[in-house]
């Protein structure tokens, strides 16, 4: 990674830190997407992969009573889970792991549920659904979160800008079909709601950055031009997020 792009990381994590999500979402929509994975066993087997500072984590082992793998291969973020595990009084039945979603090296058919909020895109969705289904069991549960298309003919400056940043965003069909052809079947999706984008994420996201940019335009640094004039517009022209739900066909 050159000077440049690893500054650009550095102040990645500066504008996140201490965000109570990395990404959209909420404990009512956490609750809403497992309230549709019907027919889980008794105490399942349960993998958060990309998990974050791990607010959908809480909500899945209280929920449940079940034990949660969670992974991230940021140690910051874990260490923020950590400690909500242990405020929560969870610590023995959350287990935290940093970890490539990419290489996981759990055994085959390990997991009734897999669950990962906006981070599947960092490999690709396509690639997640082939990459995870071996450790799910079979009639296990996938859920995930993604950006999609809602308008097939969304505004310029927003094609444009997810074009370049985000290329591989599709629409829910488009999402629906990769489910079906990498041996899953889709049981519910809904749309994350405004609230979902704002009440943890976009909110406590913009109040930081009043400070960011005095701090930067002290500074005066190409860094914080590249970065702080970005930003905004990630906020401005969000597309929505599509939480999908697909358990594996049994094998026989």
């Amino acid at each position: 990674m050159d000077e440049t792009n690893l500054r650009l990381l550095e102040l990645f994590f500066e504008v996140q830190r201490g965000l109570p999500r990395q990404g959209p979402g909420s404990n009512e929509s956490t609750a809403k997407a497992l309230a549709l994975c019907s027919q889980l066993p008794d105490n399942p087997a349960v993998l958060d992969i990309g998990c974050g500072p791990g607010m959908q984590t809480i909500v899945l082992a209280k929920t449940l009573s079940a034990n949660v793998i969670a992974i991230d291969n940021c140690q910051e973020y874990l260490d923020e889970l950590r400690q909500r595990v242990e405020e929560s009084s969870l610590s023995d039945r959350v287990e935290i792991q940093n970890a490539d979603m990419a290489n996981l090296g759990f055994p085959h058919a390990t997991f009734d549920l897999i669950w990962c909020e906006g981070a599947a895109y960092i490999i690709g969705v396509r690639e997640a659904l082939k990459a995870w289904r071996p450790i799910l069991r079979d009639q296990g549960y996938l859920a995930f979160t993604e950006l999609v298309w809602l308008d097939k003919q969304p505004p310029t400056e927003v094609a444009e800008y997810f074009g370049q940043e985000y290329p591989p965003m599709t629409s829910v069909p488009a999402n629906k079909q990769a489910i079906r052809e990498n041996g899953y079947q889709t049981v519910g999706d809904f749309t994350l709601p405004d609230s979902d984008w704002w009440n943890d994420y976009y909110a406590p996201l913009e109040a930081k950055f009043p400070a960011l940019k005095r701090k930067y335009e002290r500074l005066g640094s190409e860094s914080r031009k590249n970065w702080y004039s970005r930003v905004p517009v990630a906020l401005a022209k969000k597309p929505v997020q599509k939480m999908a739900l697909a358990p594996m066909p049994r094998s026989d």
